[in-house]
Parts: C-alpha cells; structure tokens; sequence
C-alpha cells in the first residue's frame, strides 16, 4: 500500500517557479515510478512527467520539456516537479502517482494523490 501527498502548489504569476512535492508513505515507494499528471477545468488528466524507481531515466510532455525536472529521493520517499518559466496553460490540479512501471497511461498507476492546485495569471 502507498498512500500520497502532495503539497507545493499555489498562485503565481506568469514566468515564475514553483516546485510541488509528493511525500509516500510505504515500503514499496523506492520500487515504483513515480509520475505527476495535471487536470485542468473541463478538460482530462494528462501527463506531465514520470521518473523510474532508481531516478535515471525521466520522461516529458512535449508541453513541459525544458521547463519541469522531476526527481526523487528514495531515502525520504519524496519526489519533486520543479516548474519554471510557469505559463498560465499549466493552471490545473497537479497530481502525483506510483505505477510499476514508467509510462504515460494513466490507468496503469496504482495510487494517486489528492491533488495540488497551480494557478499561474497572465
């Protein structure tokens, strides 16, 4: 079992950062990947970005490549989304996710945070 949290989010303005972390609690968090997929009002969850168990290897939308970093830290069971250069498209609710393997589909991770809303004015 592997419960979720997020936290981190928050308001701001256009081109600033933000870093959201996700804390897990359990014994198998080292042993996942870990992604983070976002929803905006009216719209599907997508995916973000998602990081192997051992942190070598990261994966990105398109929409994000270049702006976010993704990274873990096993010995605390944390993993983090740096955000920079923040555009107001990337307003919606962050959610962080463990799965057993790296992979864009939602459907394929088995626990899911609550959820951290980003808000980025123009």
């Amino acid at each position: 079992q592997v419960q979720l949290v997020e936290s981190g989010g928050g308001l701001v303005q256009a081109g600033d950062s933000l870093r959201l972390s996700c804390a897990a609690s359990g014994r198998t968090f080292s042993r996942r990947a870990m992604g983070w997929f976002r929803q905006a009002p009216g719209k599907e969850r997508t995916f973000v970005t998602v990081i192997g168990w051992t942190g070598g290897s990261a994966y990105y939308a398109d929409s994000v490549k270049g702006r976010f970093t993704i990274s873990r830290d096993n010995a605390n069971n944390t993993v983090y989304l740096q955000m920079n250069s923040l555009k107001p498209e990337d307003t919606a609710v962050y959610y962080c996710a463990a799965g057993p393997i790296s992979t864009m589909r939602p459907t394929r991770y088995d626990y899911w945070g609550q959820g951290t809303q980003v808000t980025v004015s123009s």
